[in-house]
């Protein structure tokens, strides 16, 4: 076992870890969770710093040695949670193993299938294959109400497309901070997308902190330029965070996402 740490190594690690934590986030469903496994990665790699794998890029590398810990852990969540960690649990019983993962490498975190097959593991056939799979699952994933905050006319239109092909109904389009808590009061919706910068110059995260501080169970997504910023590990944080410019692609991993923690059946719109 290796503890002395080659030169550069911490700097490595810092460049990726936000990433680390918003698929770990992802993938758990939880900020709180999420974070647990990411801390436990680098305390991993303090310890034993072979377990980096100079040869990968370094994301890979990281990825990677978190995934050791993943798979050893059993993918599982902590039994004692309640609300969408312990709803979740229920779901990944139904799901293909490793389908989620790959899916989310691949189109949250944009790795290749050449990556996503070094940081799971397997061959490259093996991991498209994954991806296939997940997008078949994710297509008979739950469908619900979506409310989109979002200021630019052109992302805003994007964003309900993309959702409504999906199967969800968008209950409906706020540019502001004040519009966005008068749209959430007219109808509840299952989910909401939201960008940070708004309009009349109103934080998107203050209009959603103000929401769901009454609704702490519905789920949201930020969408943002400058990701990192949300993802310090300080406070609370995002568990869905998509970064622009998205793609589809993106945009639907992550509802399905945050639909399926969020609920144990089908919503009807």
């Amino acid at each position: 076992m290796s503890t002395e740490q080659p030169k550069g190594l911490t700097s490595k690690i810092g460049e990726e870890l936000p990433y680390l934590r918003r698929y770990a986030r992802a993938l758990t469903g939880s900020q709180s969770e999420g974070d647990k496994y990411a801390a436990a990665t680098l305390e991993a790699i303090l310890s034993d710093s072979s377990l980096f794998d100079h040869d990968a890029s370094d994301k890979v590398a990281l990825f990677k040695v978190f995934h050791s810990i993943w798979s050893s852990s059993g993918a599982t969540f902590n039994t004692e949670e309640t609300g969408p960690v312990a709803k979740a649990q229920e779901h990944l019983a139904m799901l293909t193993s490793s389908t989620r993962e790959a899916l989310l490498l691949h189109t949250i975190e944009e790795l290749s299938f050449d990556d996503i097959a070094t940081t799971l593991d397997i061959s490259p056939e093996e991991a498209a294959k994954l991806v296939d799979i997940a997008y078949g699952e994710m297509a008979k994933s739950l469908a619900g109400r979506i409310m989109i905050i979002e200021d630019e006319a052109i992302i805003a239109m994007d964003l309900e497309a993309i959702v409504a092909d999906m199967g969800h109904k968008v209950t409906g389009i706020a540019r502001t901070a004040y519009a966005a808590r008068h749209l959430f009061a007219q109808e509840k919706p299952h989910l909401i997308m939201s960008d940070i910068q708004l309009a009349d110059g109103s934080s998107g995260i203050d209009a959603v902190n103000s929401i769901v501080a009454d609704n702490p169970e519905v789920p949201v997504i930020f969408i943002t330029a400058f990701p990192e910023r949300l993802l310090t590990g300080e406070g609370p944080e995002p568990a869905f965070l998509i970064a622009k410019p998205y793609t589809e692609d993106q945009v639907r991993s992550a509802v399905s996402q945050a639909m399926f923690f969020s609920s144990t059946e089908t919503l009807k719109a």
